[in-house]
């Protein structure tokens, strides 16, 4: 479950709880309402936690040499493009 289907439940749950009066026999509406609100906090507490310690994994883009134009000294510069993620509990590699 993620972030938006719980805050899609929550919403769904309160709408049931505090806005529909209709009586169904046999069920509860206000009952399917309240447990529809919890089934999303607890959604929405598990998708904040698992964002929070996924792993992460560092990658390093590397091209060929490229000469800038312009440049009289006419020196070739390898581009290189760093993209860095973090594993959770990993010391700073800087």
């Amino acid at each position: 479950m993620r972030i938006g289907l719980s805050l899609l439940l929550i919403a769904i749950g309160a709408i049931l709880k505090f806005a529909v009066t209709t009586h169904v026999s046999g069920l509860n509406v206000a009952t399917v309402g309240v447990i529809l609100m919890v089934v999303g906090a607890i959604g929405l507490v598990l998708s904040l936690i698992w964002l929070a310690v996924r792993r992460r994994t560092d990658v390093i883009h590397e091209g060929g040499p490229t000469a800038y134009p312009g440049d009289p000294s006419g020196r070739a510069v390898r581009q290189r493009s760093r993209t860095t993620y973090y594993e959770p509990n990993d010391p700073d590699p800087y």
